[in-house]
């Protein structure tokens, strides 16, 4: 989790992990366990925001990390990740604060 006393900034990562449909589950599962997916993914100072499965996608995780990390998390993948994912990364930002300034803004607008 980040400290809130760090002005390092922050930034969301959203990472699609498409499953190898070449593969069974017991085989991907045998491939991160060998990897050691569930201890090093992500990297300590990520925090997981969400990790959801997608039926027929995969799973997708959205992180919270200093900017500094983004190329921790990228070598973290490569060395656990390839030969059972394939992986695409959205950089995020959380919009629920903006849209509810919106909404305020226009409630605004409105009453007057």
């Amino acid at each position: 989790m980040h400290d809130p006393s760090d002005t390092q900034p922050l930034m969301m990562l959203t990472v699609f992990l498409r499953h190898d449909q070449t593969q069974n589950l017991e085989q991907l599962q045998g491939k991160l366990e060998d990897a050691d997916w569930w201890h090093g993914f992500p990297p300590e100072g990520c925090e997981i925001v969400s990790w959801v499965v997608a039926m027929g996608i995969g799973q997708i995780v959205t992180l919270r990390l200093p900017a500094s990390d983004l190329g921790r998390v990228n070598v973290e993948l490569e060395r656990r990740a390839w030969g059972v994912f394939r992986t695409d990364f959205y950089p995020t930002y959380d919009f629920l604060p903006v849209r509810e300034r919106l909404t305020r803004e226009s409630d605004l607008r409105k009453a007057t």
